[in-house]
């Protein structure tokens, strides 16, 4: 029940459940909007199927939003700051272009069901009767997916400062995997939201040396490490990518014929990035693993195009970046999430046709597959409707603008000139995307491009 002082916050409230109230663990179901005619919306009948659908995900108990719309006690009082957010579009929290791409993760409300809400705000609310009301959602715990076969967390909790710049912090946590495994499921979960920036967890095999000489199981930088080698693979490596979080993003979730592989023997590498938020505290987060029953017929990669000799000048309020690529080998393209700091504006992904005009010269033309525009607080993974499958040879584009002027509300420093780093106010530009291959087929042997 939301206290008295909650509800007087009025737009405040509103902001705070922009910020927070909708997100990582959504995933898209079939609904179908209620039909009734003279008769307002009721909670039970009308308003609950839709709270179970768009935002149970976060709000519930439990759940990373400050408010749980699970009773009618809870959600009555807030009845007009969800028609205003709704209305407005600011909830459920979706960044992409509605003209570009369909995504199978997309949480925005029908117009009738943004209508249903309106009206049952405007009819004061009625709860009608509590046996309309559907079967109750089942959640485990604070996970977004259903109960994990397997929960691994950093041995060691993280120390996190009051204040000033963190290095990205490591845990190398052994899975004890005497098999090989097929992960079909993986959430991550941060002991401390507020203080994590991003996480990235990485499969680390038993022939792999990298960060051979690093501890395993307690928490590390790469200042702290003495061996140069270590020193330079905490800084970039090309070990399958397990699960990328940030806020906002969606747990993994594959379809039965597609999984991640985990060799027998492997070591999870937690890489962690915190950020102070004036309250020192520590940090052991966690990722659950839910195993595939077979070996599927997919393996799913995650790559990235990525930029990092950008330069930003001072007040640029529309500065442009992008990195291409082309596929080595024949994929599926299942999933994008773009990365960048408190300067993003926009980020898109194209793909580049060659074509020749009626000179013979070559033409080019972009076909896009995603725009977003960026929010640094909700950065969403968005899953294509339907997989693309894409020849080996094809051009891939990442496009990304900066806003580093004074009107961009976030930007730390307008007269500073921006560079790549790995702090808030510098800047990142990463386009994460998901494909799927052969199940045979790992990342290394993927990228053997074949000659024709």
């Amino acid at each position: 029940m939301p206290t008295p002082a909650a509800i007087r916050l009025g737009t405040t409230a509103l902001l705070l459940m922009a910020l927070l109230g909708a997100g990582p663990g959504w995933r898209a179901r079939e609904f179908t909007p209620p039909q009734y005619a003279a008769s307002s919306p009721t909670f039970y009948r009308d308003v609950l199927p839709i709270l179970q659908q768009h935002c149970q995900g976060c709000h519930r108990t439990g759940g990373i939003a400050p408010l749980p719309f699970e009773t009618y006690e809870q959600t009555k009082p807030l009845a007009t700051a969800i028609r205003r957010a709704t209305q407005e579009k600011s909830m459920p929290p979706w960044f992409a272009d509605p003209s570009v791409g369909h995504f199978s993760n997309d949480p925005s409300l029908s117009a009738a069901e943004i209508a249903t809400l309106a009206a049952w705000a405007g009819a004061k609310s009625p709860s009608g009767e509590a046996k309309d009301s559907p079967p109750p959602r089942t959640w485990t715990e604070s996970w977004s997916i259903p109960k994990p076969d397997l929960i691994l967390k950093m041995p060691q909790p993280v120390p996190i400062p009051a204040s000033g710049d963190i290095e990205y912090t490591y845990e190398i946590v052994p899975a004890n995997f005497k098999d090989d495994r097929w992960v079909q499921m993986a959430e991550v979960l941060p002991g401390l939201r507020s203080n994590v920036h991003h996480g990235v967890v990485y499969i680390r095999p038993p022939d792999s040396n990298w960060l051979r000489h690093a501890p395993i199981g307690v928490p590390f930088t790469a200042s702290t490490l003495s061996d140069p080698d270590d020193r330079r693979g905490a800084h970039w490596t090309d070990s399958d990518v397990l699960l990328v979080y940030a806020p906002g993003s969606s747990p993994d979730a594959w379809p039965a014929n597609m999984a991640k592989f985990v060799p027998a023997g492997s070591d999870l590498v937690f890489q962690m990035h915190y950020t102070a938020n004036g309250r020192a505290s520590a940090d052991q987060s966690r990722i659950g693993l839910i195993f595939s029953k077979q070996i599927p017929e997919k393996r799913v990669l995650t790559l990235q195009l990525t930029n990092d000799h950008f330069v930003i000048p001072p007040g640029a309020a529309d500065y442009r970046v992008e990195a291409r690529g082309t596929l080595p080998n024949d994929a599926l393209l299942l999933s994008f999430l773009p990365h960048m700091h408190l300067r993003g504006k926009r980020f898109e992904y194209n793909l580049v046709h060659e074509n020749r005009n009626a000179a013979g010269k070559p033409a080019y033309e972009i076909e896009p597959l995603l725009r977003v525009n960026y929010h640094f607080h909700w950065q969403m993974s968005y899953r294509l409707a339907e997989p693309r499958f894409l020849k080996a040879g094809t051009e891939l584009q990442a496009v990304a603008w900066y806003d580093n002027s004074e009107a961009n509300p976030h930007n730390p420093d307008p007269e500073a000139t921006v560079r790549w780093g790995e702090q808030i106010y510098e800047e990142m530009m990463v386009g994460f995307f998901d494909v799927a291959v052969p199940a045979s087929v790992d990342k290394q042997h993927f990228f053997i491009r074949t000659k024709n």
